[in-house]
């Protein structure tokens, strides 16, 4: 009897940890994205290619050179991140660090680790298969993770990046 109890005990407090922990991706201020692939042929040239592929949208650097941004065109508080995760499917965050908050503050990939790094805090977060949760840094030890975006498949590799 005295071991139900305390593996009852036990499993109360496991059940209490995890419940208590949270991942705040919501740390980043909500802004406006809209980056559009108008054909096979725009998602070629800028999309992600598949799995572990990414590339940086910040439509005030016109990064990357030559898309074709449009008036309505946004790319969120400090830029986009598009990865193709590990089953190539793309997904998309928030380049700013949410340690940070702030605009000009821009993750990076780390491209022997794969995975996404500050400059400043050096927190690091798994873009590619744990979207966008804390691994190391200070954003590990505060449970942020970065901001996503939803994307929307549109016809044949066509997709929208869009916030809401």
């Amino acid at each position: 009897m005295n071991r139900v109890i305390r593996l009852g005990a036990t499993v109360a407090v496991v059940a209490a940890a995890v419940s208590c922990h949270h991942l705040d991706d919501d740390r980043i201020p909500p802004a406006p994205v809209l980056i559009q692939f108008n054909s096979v042929a725009d998602w070629d040239v800028y999309g992600v290619s598949g799995a572990m592929s990414w590339r940086r949208f910040i439509k005030s650097e016109r990064l990357p050179s030559n898309f074709p941004y449009t008036a309505m065109s946004a790319t969120g508080f400090g830029g986009v991140l598009l990865c193709g995760d590990v089953n190539g499917n793309p997904v998309a965050y928030d380049l700013s660090c949410p340690v940070e908050c702030r605009s000009d503050v821009r993750i990076y990939i780390d491209e022997e680790a794969l995975v996404a790094e500050c400059p400043k805090c050096h927190s690091s977060y798994d873009v590619f298969s744990l979207w966008g949760h804390p691994l190391s840094g200070e954003a590990a030890e505060r449970g942020y993770g970065l901001r996503r975006y939803t994307v929307i498949p549109g016809g044949m590799n066509e997709y929208r990046v869009i916030s809401y």
